[in-house]
């Protein structure tokens, strides 16, 4: 199958998969790769020899406790799905992966992003459920182009305010942290249409909640 040099889609998900052979890295034209639903402990470093890699890279549901640094060589990437894995931290390299419109990092052990993830300019929904996240880097403010940002089911005590400088950003997600007060500069983010802030021990000021919802944004607590 490795010498199959022209293909360009390759599904392999949901066959019990342990490993996967460094021979990938041959499979020149690949756009597409579906590595979901396997057994897979970790990747090899020739997975970022796939440049051509320009639609979707799904490793979700598998049993990886780290990802290769050469991911950061998959610039022209679209979507990268690692989302039901242990994994307990990201690529300072993802940083590089500048076509990513889409990142689904859910279900996971991850304590702390890393700060090249502000690197991803054109990045437009960000997946984060369910991990540990106890921080977020000042690195986000430069995602400019993100609308969707899901940080339920972590252990955030406040949201930094790098969230500030998110000028499209309209869905943020917060449910089932340990958020103790909300930040006045929330209504200043001029796209925010849904704020679900349920499951945190937080009230919500008065003042806060009547500017946002008088602009139409729906505020769940």
């Amino acid at each position: 199958m490795w010498g199959r040099a022209e293909l360009e889609v390759l599904i392999l998900a949901d066959n019990g998969l342990t490993d996967l052979s460094p021979c990938i890295g041959r499979l020149a034209r690949l756009t597409t790769l579906d590595l979901g639903h396997n057994r897979l402990t970790s990747v090899p470093d020739e997975l970022g020899d796939l440049a051509g890699l320009g639609g979707f890279l799904y490793l979700h549901d598998n049993e990886l406790s780290g990802l290769p640094e050469s991911l950061g060589n998959l610039t022209r990437l679209r979507y990268l799905n690692v989302g039901e894995n242990a994994l307990t931290a990201l690529p300072e390299a993802i940083g590089r992966m500048a076509g990513l419109v889409e990142l689904r990092a859910r279900h996971n052990r991850l304590t702390a992003l890393p700060e090249g993830i502000g690197g991803l300019r054109r990045l437009r929904e960000l997946w984060l459920r369910g991990n540990v996240l106890e921080t977020l880097p000042p690195s986000l403010a430069g995602l400019r182009e993100l609308r969707h940002l899901d940080l339920r089911e972590n252990a955030l005590p406040e949201l930094p305010e790098a969230l500030a400088a998110l000028p499209r950003l309209r869905h943020l997600d917060v449910r089932g942290n340990r958020l103790t007060r909300l930040p006045d500069w929330l209504t200043a983010l001029p796209a925010l249409e849904k704020l679900d802030l349920r499951w945190n021990p937080c009230e919500p000021s008065g003042p806060l909640l009547d500017e946002l919802e008088r602009r139409g944004c729906v505020v769940l607590f």
